[in-house]
């Protein structure tokens, strides 16, 4: 049972590994060679593709290799849309932020001032405490008989309030505010929240608020299992099924609403973390707000901030955020301040194969964006998992 349901997950949080100082950084003219090497060593080990994105400032690699669909089979493109999991989080940290702003939240509100009763202990869970988890809330992407459900039937439609009565029935891990533990809960709350405070759906919020102002013109919030353009079929390989590949594109988005049902492109993701890095976003005080993290003994090498990660890499500290969804993988890492992005996308669920090398992709992409070489160092795989449905 427990290989089944680790074989069927992605992980949520990947963690690059601290390294010694990285050797001298190659030459621009094999930036895309070196991408491309590593993009297509994550297909070589079993993924159906791998698409990344690295703009280091003053270049852009944009390299897509194997396929988007396997039958019929055609090619994989960097501007293909792909589910980006919890990427979703950065997004709705940002119009959480936005509207706090604009006066009409603030960090400091209880989850039972916006969802009186929905939330034991509401009254000591704070917006912040949510935003950067450290709320105690059972995740319930970790309760067994939900995910034995979702795997029964895939392209059942759960609401919400459905996702936080699936956590709600488990104790709080801790008290609020006085631990660290990563919560998907938490992310269905906020978007409950955004919808309470507005009036407007979620999906209406994410496209008024970041995708038209910043012309992300491949980005979603996706309420069906539709896509808007050409995509990317995401994969179960032949290692976790016993049999071929399975195609997991048309399962239902709603296991993970605002905790990760966005809808993206490679292009589109560095678009977005450079603008919000870069304030275009939000204010230098919301900014400061977003990127002040906390720590914690099962994360190593990562700070958790308001819907954002620090990472430590062997080439320096990116920020941005991991994405896991079924049959897709994604990681989308940056400078502080928007100037640099990579971006390496994988339509497929990793084994232990497919893992290494999309870690070594990573890690290939983030050096190439701090124009460094990447050592010999590995990546390594945290162990909270989002169930991929």
């Amino acid at each position: 049972m427990r290989r089944a349901m680790i074989g069927l997950a992605a992980a949520v949080l990947t963690v690059l590994a601290l390294a010694a100082p990285a050797s001298a950084a190659p030459g621009p003219s094999d930036h895309d060679a070196a991408l491309q090497a590593a993009l297509q060593a994550v297909v070589d080990a079993g993924a159906t593709g791998a698409a990344g994105l690295v703009d280091n400032g003053a270049d852009v690699s944009a390299v897509a290799v194997g396929a988007a669909r396997l039958d019929p089979r055609r090619p994989l493109r960097v501007q293909d849309e792909f589910r980006v999991g919890s990427i979703t989080k950065t997004v709705i940290a940002t119009i959480a932020l936005q509207l706090v702003g604009e006066g009409r939240l603030r960090l400091g509100d209880t989850v039972e001032r916006w969802l009186p009763g929905m939330v034991p202990n509401g009254s000591a869970i704070t917006i912040r405490m949510l935003l950067n988890h450290t709320s105690g809330i059972f995740d319930y992407v970790t309760d067994a008989n939900w995910y034995a459900a979702v795997l029964a039937n895939p392209y059942r439609y759960w609401s919400p309030e459905e996702l936080v009565a699936v956590a709600t029935a488990h104790p709080p891990l801790f008290p609020p505010g006085h631990g660290l533990a990563y919560s998907n809960t938490g992310y269905i709350l906020l978007g409950l929240v955004l919808e309470k405070v507005t009036g407007q759906p979620v999906q209406d919020l994410v496209t008024q608020r970041v995708v038209r102002p910043l012309r992300l013109h491949g980005t979603f919030f996706a309420t069906s299992a539709r896509y808007s353009g050409p995509y990317a079929h995401g994969y179960f390989p032949p290692s976790l099924t016993g049999g071929g590949y399975l195609d997991t594109s048309a399962w239902s988005p709603s296991i993970a609403w605002a905790a990760g049902a966005l809808v993206s492109t490679a292009p589109d993701l560095a678009r977005f973390y450079q603008a919000l890095l870069s304030g275009r976003l939000l204010s230098p005080v919301l900014l400061h707000e977003m990127t002040t993290t906390v720590t914690g003994p099962d994360y190593p090498g990562l700070g958790i901030g308001l819907g954002i990660w620090a990472v430590e890499t062997p080439c320096g500290t990116a920020w941005g955020h991991e994405g896991g969804i079924a049959g897709y993988k994604s990681f989308a890492l940056n400078d502080r301040g928007g100037t640099r992005s990579a971006v390496v996308i994988v339509p497929t669920e990793p084994d232990d194969a497919i893992g290494a090398a999309f870690q070594a992709a990573v890690d290939t992409a983030v050096c190439q964006m701090f124009k460094r070489a990447p050592s010999s160092a590995s990546l390594s795989a945290a162990a909270p998992a989002w169930p991929a449905a």
